[in-house]
C-alpha cells in the first residue's frame, strides 16, 4: 500500500510537471509577499514567568524601595606604567565632559549627574579652595559649575594638584559625600597621588518605554566613545550601547568574511557531489524558495527576530541541501539502472533494463523521476513530519521566543519538502527534457559515490566493515556515547554575558583588502579589565539580598556584618572589592557607620547602644532606625523599608559584583552570604537582584530546552515505531533508526565538554540541529535498507546497495553542509563562533552515527530475526 501511494504521488508530480512547477511558484509569491507587509520587530528571549522567590522578592523590592532606572556607562583611562592622577589627564577628563554638554544631542541624554569622576571631586576642591580665599564673609558651597572646575585646576600648577590631590585622598578626607575611592583601581595604595587608571561613570536619562531600550543614550555611548579615543591615548568608554555596537558590527564583519568563503565552499561541495552545473542550480532554486517561504512566513506570523531565531535558515539549508541530493541522486539511479522496481508501472511496455537508446523510456527523465521520486518521497515525508513534530514540540515553552522558534522551524521544515518533494522534481524534469529534446544534451549522470573512485572504496570500505564486525561497532559506538554521556555530567551550563562579547579579529582578517578588513575589537579584554580592577555600575553589576523578618533585632546585624567579613576575595570570588580590602556591600551596617561618621545624633545614638563597644547596637535597634531616617532619609530608604505606620518591615544589601562573572556564579555567592546569614539570625534573606533573577531564567530556560529535547525524541520514537509497524510490521525498527540520533547527540554533549563550550540556553538550541539532521538522515538509511532488502537477492547486496546509494547523497549533503557552516567557528562573534563549531560537530556525527551505527544495527536485527524466524513481527 504504501509502495502505491508513492508511486501514484510521484506520477501526479511527474506527470502535470508544469502544473506544479506553476503552482508551487504563485503558492511561494503569495507567502513571500508576507516580508513586505508582515511587520516583524526586534525582539528578546521574552518574560519567563518562574514564580521563583528570587523574582518575588525583587518584584517586592521594587515596590517598596527606591529603584535606580537611569543608564550607566563606565569611562576607564588608564596608563600602566604611568600615571593617571596629573593636571593634565584630569584637565582632559573635564574638557571631554564640557565637550559631551556642549553637544546638544549627547547633553540630552544625559542625567541631573552626567559625569561622576575623580576630576570633579578634585576640581570642585579647588574651586571651594578658591571661594575660601576670596570670600569675606562665609564661602559659597554652592555646586560649582564645569567651566569654574576647569578654570580652578587650570590656575594651578603640577605641584598645585599633586597637593590637593593629597587632601582630596587621604582616607580621613571629608570630600562632600563622595568616595574618591570608588574611582580607583582595586590595587590602588590609600593616599597615594599617582595610579596606572581610573574610573569615571556616566550617569544618563532612560528614554525608551517599559521594556525598550534607551536607543538615544545607547547611540550617545558609541559617539561619546569615538570623543575619548580622540582625547586620550589609552581609554575606553564601557556601555550597554557601546557592547551592542561592537557585537553587531563582529556580526556584520564576521558574515562579510565568511559569507563568500562559505558560499564558494557549498558551491564546491554541490559541485563535487552533482558534477553538473544544472543539477547546482535547481538545488540552489530550491534553496531560494525555502528561505523566500522562511522570510514570508515571518512577515505573516509577525515572528520577531532573536538570537534563538539564527538557527533557523541553518536547518533548513542543511536539511534543503540533503533532500536535494536524495531525490536527485535517486532520479539519477533509476535514469542510470540501478533501481529495479518489481512493482513499477509504466506508460508503455519497455523495461528498466532497456537503454534509452534503444528506444525504451524508462529511462527518459520523466520515468527516472517518476521511479527515483516513488522511491524516496516516502522517507522525505518521515522525515518532514518527525523533525517538524520533533521541533514544534517547542511550542509548549513558557517563553514567546522559544514559542516562535517552534513555530518557524517546523513552517520552515514544511516549505523544504514543497520545495525539494514538489518543485524540484517537476522543474528538473522539465529542464532536462528541455536540455536533451531541443539541444541533444544526455542528461543522464552517475549517482555521487556509486561510480568508480575514492568516494566509492571509502563507502565499500564501510560496507565491509559493517558486514564483519556489526557487533564491534555498536559496541565502540556505545562506549563513546557512554563517555560522552558521562562528559555531559560535568559540562558547563553557565551563562556569561562576557561569553557574548567579539573578540579581536587576527591578523589576516584585519589585512583583508578593503570593505573586507575587519575591525579592531577590545571590548572583551575591556569587559575583562573592568572586573579586574573596578567596581562597576550598571546594568549586572549588582545583587541584592532581601531580608525578611525581625529586622530590628540586634542579631541581624551581626549576622550581616559577620556573612560580610566572610566574603570570598579571592580570584574565584564574584562580589567585587574595594581598594582597601573590604567587599562591595551596602547594607544597614554600612549606612549605619557611614551616616554616623557625619552626623553627630546618630553616632551619639549608636553609641549609647552599643554595649560591648563592637561599633553595633546591642539594644532598640529600631531607636536607632528612627535616628537614621531622620539625619539622612535617603540613605536609610536604600536599606530599610518602613512602612507608614513606622514599622521596619524588611532590609536590603546591595551587593556589587564582577561585571565579567556569570550569572550563576554570582547567584551562587550570593546565595551564600544569604545562608551565612539565616545561620546567625532568626530572618530568611533571599539573594536577588538582576544577575541573580538572570541565572534563575536561563536555568529554567534551559530546563524547558532540555525537556523539549525529551518531547522531542519520544514523539519520534513513537511515530516511528508506529509508522515501521503500519509499513513492515516491524516493531523495534523505530528505536533502531532513533539509536544512532541519540548516540550522536550523546557524542555532540561530550564533546562539548572536552572542548569547553556550555550547553546553555544558547547552545542547546543549535544543539537541537543534532536531533533534526540525525532522525533525517536516520530515517533515508532505514527506509532505504528496507526497501533493497525487499528487492536485493542477499542482505549483503542490500547492505551495499543502501551504502553506496544513499550513503553518497548523505555524505555530499554532510560534505556540503558541514563545510558551509562549520566555517563559522572563524567568526568574530563568539555566538556565531559556537554555532559554527557546534552545527559542524552535530552534522558530522549525525553522518557518522547513520552511516556506520545504524547499518549495524540492522544487519545485527536482520541476522537475529533470520535465526529465531520472527522476520514479521520484530
Amino acid at each position: 500500500m504504501g509502495g502505491s501511494i508513492a508511486d501514484r504521488y510521484a506520477d501526479l508530480i511527474v506527470s502535470h510537471s508544469k502544473l506544479i512547477v506553476l503552482l508551487v511558484l504563485v503558492l511561494t509569491g503569495i507567502v513571500a509577499v508576507g516580508a513586505a507587509i508582515g511587520e516583524s520587530e526586534d525582539g528578546e528571549i521574552g518574560q519567563f514567568e518562574t514564580d521563583s522567590e528570587e523574582t518575588e522578592a525583587l518584584e517586592e523590592i521594587e515596590e517598596t524601595y527606591a529603584t535606580d532606572d537611569q543608564v550607566v556607562a563606565q569611562l576607564v583611562v588608564r596608563d600602566e606604567g604611568g600615571d593617571v592622577l596629573t593636571r593634565d589627564s584630569l584637565l582632559e577628563g573635564l574638557s571631554l565632559q564640557q565637550e559631551i554638554r556642549e553637544n546638544e544631542s549627547l547633553n540630552a541624554t544625559l542625567a541631573d549627574e552626567g559625569f561622576v569622576a575623580l576630576e570633579n571631586v578634585v576640581a570642585t576642591g579647588a574651586v571651594f579652595e578658591d571661594r575660601a580665599a576670596e570670600a569675606e564673609g562665609p564661602p559659597d558651597t554652592s555646586e560649582p559649575t564645569l567651566d569654574e572646575q576647569i578654570e580652578a585646576l587650570e590656575d594651578r600648577s603640577d605641584e598645585d594638584v599633586e597637593e590637593l590631590l593629597a587632601d582630596v585622598l587621604d582616607p580621613d578626607a571629608d570630600n562632600q559625600g563622595e568616595d574618591p575611592y570608588e574611582f580607583l583601581p582595586n590595587d590602588y595604595d590609600p593616599g597615594s597621588t599617582s595610579a596606572d587608571a581610573r574610573i569615571a561613570f556616566l550617569f544618563q536619562v532612560d528614554d525608551g518605554a517599559e521594556d525598550d531600550d534607551p536607543e538615544a543614550a545607547y547611540a550617545a555611548q558609541v559617539e561619546i566613545d569615538g570623543l575619548v579615543e580622540d582625547r586620550f591615548d589609552d581609554a575606553f568608554l564601557f556601555g550597554q550601547g557601546v557592547t551592542d555596537e561592537a557585537s553587531s558590527s563582529a556580526v556584520g564583519d564576521s558574515f562579510a568574511i565568511i559569507t563568500p568563503v562559505a558560499f564558494v565552499l557549498v558551491l564546491v561541495a554541490l559541485g563535487v557531489a552533482y558534477r553538473d552545473v544544472v543539477d547546482v542550480l535547481v538545488s540552489l532554486f530550491g534553496i531560494g524558495v525555502v528561505m523566500a517561504w522562511l522570510a514570508g512566513l515571518l512577515g505573516w506570523l509577525e515572528i520577531p527576530t532573536s538570537q534563538l531565531l539564527i538557527a533557523v535558515p541553518f536547518l533548513l539549508i542543511g536539511l534543503s541541501i540533503d533532500y536535494s541530493l536524495h531525490v536527485i541522486m535517486r532520479s539519477r539511479e533509476a535514469r542510470a539502472g540501478i533501481l529495479e522496481r518489481d512493482d513499477r508501472r509504466q506508460a508503455d511496455s519497455t523495461t528498466v533494463d532497456e537503454p534509452a537508446t534503444d528506444g525504451g523510456d524508462d529511462r527518459t527523465p520523466r520515468n527516472g523521476m517518476r521511479f527515483g521520486l516513488a522511491g524516496v518521497v516516502l522517507a522525505l515525508a518521515a522525515a518532514t513530519f518527525s523533525t517538524g513534530v520533533g521541533f514544534l514540540s517547542n511550542v509548549v515553552s513558557p517563553l514567546p521566543a522559544i514559542q516562535d522558534f517552534a513555530i518557524l522551524s517546523a513552517g520552515g521544515i514544511l516549505a523544504t519538502f514543497v520545495a525539494f518533494a514538489v518543485l524540484v522534481p517537476a522543474l528538473k524534469v522539465e529542464v532536462d527534457e528541455l536540455l536533451e529534446g531541443r539541444f541533444g544534451i544526455d542528461r543522464r549522470k552517475e549517482p555521487f559515490g556509486r561510480s568508480a573512485g575514492p568516494v566509492n572504496r571509502a563507502l565499500s570500505g564501510v560496507v565491509s566493515l559493517v558486514q564483519r564486525a556489526p557487533l564491534a561497532v555498536v559496541a565502540v559506538a556505545l562506549l563513546l556515547a557512554i563517555g560522552g554521556a558521562y562528559g555531559a555530567t560535568g559540562i558547563d551550563t553557565e551563562f556569561n554575558q562576557a561569553d557574548f562579547l567579539p573578540e579581536d579579529a587576527p591578523e589576516w582578517a584585519q589585512s583583508l583588502p578593503g570593505p573586507l578588513a575587519a575591525d579592531t575589537y577590545t571590548v572583551s579584554d575591556d569587559a575583562e579589565y573592568l572586573g579586574d580592577n573596578f567596581q562597576e555600575q550598571g546594568e549586572g553589576s549588582q545583587a541584592q539580598l532581601l531580608i525578611r523578618g525581625d529586622v530590628t533585632d540586634p542579631a541581624t546585624l551581626a549576622a550581616i556584618e559577620n556573612g560580610t567579613a566572610g566574603i570570598d576575595d579571592g580570584e574565584d570570588g564574584t562580589i567585587a572589592v574595594g581598594p582597601g580590602g573590604e567587599p562591595a556591600v551596602e547594607s544597614p551596617v554600612s549606612v549605619i557607620q557611614e551616616v554616623a561618621a557625619e552626623n553627630e545624633s546618630v553616632a551619639t545614638a549608636l553609641e549609647e547602644r552599643d554595649t560591648d563597644g563592637d561599633g553595633l547596637p546591642d539594644e532598640d535597634l529600631a531607636g536607632l532606625y528612627d535616628e537614621l531616617y531622620e539625619a539622612d532619609e535617603d540613605a536609610a530608604a536604600t536599606v530599610l523599608h518602613r512602612t507608614d505606620e513606622g514599622e521596619y518591615e524588611t532590609a536590603r544589601m546591595l551587593v556589587d559584583v564582577r561585571g565579567d562573572a556569570s550569572a550563576q556564579a554570582v547567584a551562587d555567592d550570593t546565595r551564600t552570604l544569604a545562608s551565612a546569614i539565616e545561620a546567625d539570625a532568626s530572618v530568611s534573606a533571599i539573594a536577588t537582584g538582576g544577575p541573580v533573577t538572570n541565572a534563575v531564567v536561563q536555568d529554567a530556560l534551559l530546563e524547558t530546552l532540555v525537556q523539549a529535547f525529551a518531547v522531542t525524541l519520544v514523539v519520534i520514537l513513537v511515530f516511528l515505531t508506529v509508522l515501521y509497524w503500519v509499513r513492515h510490521r516491524a516493531l523495534t525498527l523505530g528505536a533502531i533508526t532513533l539509536a544512532p540520533v541519540v548516540a550522536a547527540l550523546a557524542w555532540l554533549l561530550g564533546t562539548m565538554a572536552v572542548l569547553d563550550v556550555p550547553f546553555n540556553s544558547e547552545t542547546a538550541v543549535i544543539t537541537s540541529l543534532a536531533i533534526g539532521l540525525g532522525v533525517d538522515y536516520s530515517i533515508h538509511v532505514a527506509e532505504r535498507f528496507q526497501d533493497e532488502s525487499e528487492r536485493q537477492p542477499s542482505l549483503s547486496d542490500a547492505l551495499g546497495a543502501t551504502i553506496t546509494g544513499t550513503g553518497g547523497a548523505l555524505l555530499g549533503s554532510a560534505l556540503t553542509t558541514a563545510a558551509g557552516f562549520g566555517v563559522l567557528a572563524l567568526a568574530l562573534a563568539p555566538p556565531l563562533q559556537r554555532f559554527g563549531l557546534v552545527t559542524g560537530l552535530s552534522i558530522i556525527f549525525a553522518f557518522v552515527a547513520c552511516l556506520t551505527v545504524l547499518p549495524c544495527l540492522l544487519v545485527v536485527r536482520e541476522r537475529v530475526l533470520e535465526r529465531f524466524g520472527t522476520a514479521g513481527s520484530a
